[in-house]
């Protein structure tokens, strides 16, 4: 489709005024925006912008959680031929910098007081930042910041000015081109300061159409948009294919009524990161550990059934007659009702993308009837590389190659991709840009795989991570870090795991609990505990981890490739690893090399045979201050087992 955001727009909003756009939660009630509501809104946000000074490919940045009259910044931005940039809304002041310097960004739309108090607060380390506009006035009555304005007052002069120039929105969204710069998308910046990835109107556009055609993606399709803006995962699903299909995009009341709101509004098509599945599943599983006897039992015995035939009949694969007849009445007794707590009941198409899914964690969805897949791609492919097809799916693989899409693999295991979804650069860039685009259009993923012989993607794990064993019985093995935290993650009682084990000669794993489940676990127990810290301590914890940690190393013993990986040692932090403390991304993966480096003493404990390990952390807390958590941390030795040889 050669179009741009903004002339998808006004084509809905020419076609069909009078249907929902977008829905928002306000004070429990459901707000609706229609396209043409949406049209005039988007119209007079541009008209005030452009009053304000905004030039043609300028950049604006957008900090928020999902917002209507964020989406429509962002649309009339575009609409002038400018650049938004969205950042994301728990990031710290001080991560918000280099962005906002780089980008040379003058103005800047915020969501509520929290927001603009991030960005008065780094104001005098970016001096070129004029502008900032609030959409939400709680708490900014008494501000007198200079530059500091409502986003009704632009609203309001905008109004003014397409009123008396009823022309000049429509000839400046004209004006646009589908090779105009479209956004710009900050990556984590695991390994210094985040580059920003430049994608135009056609390379989104396209690949937004191309996941539509897979699944076959209509109007009348309803999505809850509940993910961070700043996320192009989240960007593409509820904002280039809502702007290319035409569906409803809803917005939560807030991110702790995102449960009750997706129950409510019952999605068609969702979108989540494996963490979000995993804490669904964790919250089943409390919930069924507080049931009566009775209830648990029907349960786990439907729920065995479940996996058994649950994904084959997803995929329309034969299946006895008695086990058809057994598995409907699961789904009247618990899949149903289970699905509808989950607020799954009317879902067609789910996907998971971000990081590797744990297998278990993944046939669990599928297996209750939850059209659940995998795709895969990154910030830098504006998203769509790999789809799985439905009747189609495997845990281990990501699917095959959508529309418009070339895989190759370097000497190294690399996956290299071609496609019209490419960024067009990193900002500023020119070095980084040439270390991952090739002169003639192939893009450097760092992630290991192969295509299989069905034709579908298997990733491994990142280039740099895949390593190798050294020394002991399982010198020269393959070690895939993801591979085993994943299989750990997949436990409602584990949150979290870093792995290490490259260049070593066994492979050794920190681990975050679940501080609810482990929680209700422990009380279920009678068990007293008096936070986080003294909990993960606890003899009791350590044997339910370590539990865990053998059942991992079972599985992996049955796997020629990875049986060397299996967990030799471990211990349970003191804390929770945490974006602000640096640990994890803004997109919740996993720092490891970070990791390593903040608590080396963790590992000289783990590989140096000790029992325990005295450790002091400094952690950031919520209200901007800083503290100290200290503790003896126990580790402990796990199980390894024997690899299961194949039968001949």
């Amino acid at each position: 489709m050669d179009s741009t955001f903004p002339r998808l727009l006004l084509q809905h909003a020419d076609r069909r005024p009078t249907a929902a756009a977008m829905r928002e939660k306000e004070y429990g009630i459901w707000q609706t925006l229609t396209w043409s509501q949406l049209a005039q809104l988007v119209e007079r946000l541009a008209c005030g912008l452009h009053q304000a000074g905004l030039q043609r490919g300028e950049h604006i940045v957008v900090i928020g959680t999902n917002r209507p009259r964020l989406y429509a910044t962002m649309l009339a931005a575009q609409s002038l031929g400018a650049v938004p940039v969205p950042l994301y809304q728990d990031a710290v002041g001080a991560e918000c910098v280099f962005p906002i310097t780089n980008a040379e960004v003058r103005f800047a739309f915020a969501e509520d007081q929290e927001q603009v108090d991030k960005l008065l607060e780094i104001r005098p380390q970016c001096p070129l930042l004029q502008r900032v506009w609030f959409d939400d006035p709680r708490g900014l009555r008494n501000y007198s910041e200079p530059g500091l304005a409502a986003m009704d007052t632009l609203l309001q002069e905008g109004q003014a000015f397409a009123a008396a120039n009823p022309k000049f929105f429509r000839s400046e969204v004209e004006k646009g081109s589908p090779e105009d710069v479209a956004a710009m998308f900050f990556t984590s910046g695991t390994t210094g300061n985040p580059k920003g990835v430049v994608h135009t109107h056609r390379a989104m556009v396209d690949r937004a159409m191309a996941g539509a055609e897979f699944d076959r993606l209509t109007e009348r399709e309803e999505v809850l948009a509940y993910l961070p803006p700043a996320w192009v995962g989240q960007n593409i699903f509820s904002y280039a294919q809502w702007l290319a299909c035409g569906y409803v995009v809803n917005c939560p009341e807030s991110p702790a009524t995102v449960m009750i709101d997706l129950k409510e509004i019952g999605p068609t098509y969702y979108f989540a990161p494996p963490r979000v599945f995993e804490g669904l599943l964790t919250t089943v599983m409390i919930r069924m550990e507080d049931a009566g006897a009775l209830k648990r039992a029907v349960f786990h015995r439907f729920m065995n059934l479940a996996r058994r035939v649950g994904p084959a009949l997803m995929d329309r694969k034969p299946v006895g007659a008695g086990d058809r007849l057994l598995y409907r009445l699961g789904d009247l007794m618990v899949y149903g009702p289970l699905r509808n707590n989950l607020g799954f009941s009317r879902v067609r198409v789910a996907y998971t993308a971000g990081e590797a899914i744990g297998p278990d964690l993944f046939t669990f969805y599928r297996s209750i009837g939850i059209n659940l897949k995998q795709l895969y791609g990154s910030t830098e492919t504006a998203v769509f590389v790999c789809l799985q097809p439905d009747n189609q799916v495997r845990a281990d693989t990501v699917g095959v190659p959508c529309r418009g899409v070339e895989i190759k693999l370097a000497d190294n295991g690399e996956i290299l991709v071609r496609s019209p979804g490419l960024l067009k650069g990193y900002y500023k860039n020119p070095q980084a840009t040439a270390e991952v685009l090739t002169p003639d259009g192939w893009y450097h993923t760092s992630d290991a795989g192969f295509i299989d012989a069905t034709g579908h993607l298997k990733i491994i794990d990142r280039v740099k991570d895949v390593g190798r064993i050294k020394g002991g019985a399982n010198d020269g093995a393959m070690f895939a870090p993801k591979y085993v935290e994943n299989k750990l993650k997949f436990f409602p009682h584990i949150k979290e795991a870093v792995a290490y084990g490259d260049g070593r000669e066994k492979v050794c794993v920190m681990i975050n609990i679940d501080f609810e489940a482990v929680g209700n676990w422990a009380e279920r127990r009678n068990l007293p505990y008096a936070g986080y810290t003294d909990l993960a301590q606890k003899r009791e914890v350590y044997e339910l981890v370590k539990d865990c940690v053998e059942k991992v190393n079972a599985d992996l013993a049955t796997d020629e490739k990875l049986a060397g990986s299996q967990i030799s040692r471990f211990l349970v932090l003191h804390k929770e690893l945490d974006a602000d403390d640096g640990e994890l991304t803004r997109t919740n993966k996993v720092r490891r090399g970070y990791i390593a480096d903040k608590y080396q003493v963790l590992v000289d404990a783990l590989y140096g045979g000790k029992s325990e390990q005295y450790v002091e952390t400094q952690v950031k807390f919520e209200d901007g201050r800083t503290g100290k958590v200290s503790a003896t941390l126990q580790i402990m030795d796990a199980k390894t087992f024997a690899p299961v040889r194949a039968a001949a």
